[in-house]
């Protein structure tokens, strides 16, 4: 895999995906859950709100990057704050 630079930030990342998608997993073996009519007005499930967080941090850090010179954990922050939005009224 010398193709990719495996840093330390790279590697936290998959394992925090890898994490996810175990955690989530687990969660509907366990609790088997109930579609959910939210905000969007359409059905959505756990993993389709961990779906629609992941795509939004994707896209709120690659705007924080192009139109902001701070440091990357505002970014997270906020990426922070909209996943607590989606998982409650998504």
């Amino acid at each position: 895999m010398d193709w990719m630079a495996w840093t330390t930030p790279t590697a936290i990342f998959f394992v925090v995906i890898a994490s996810l998608l175990i955690v989530f997993s687990a969660l509907a073996i366990r609790f088997p859950e109930t579609p959910r009519v939210g905000v969007l007005r359409i059905e959505t499930t756990r993993g389709d709100r961990l779906f629609i967080t992941l795509l939004g941090a994707a896209f709120i850090n690659l705007a924080w990057l192009a139109l902001s010179g701070m440091p990357q954990w505002g970014a997270l922050i906020v990426c922070l704050a909209y996943a607590v939005a989606v998982f409650r009224w998504v």
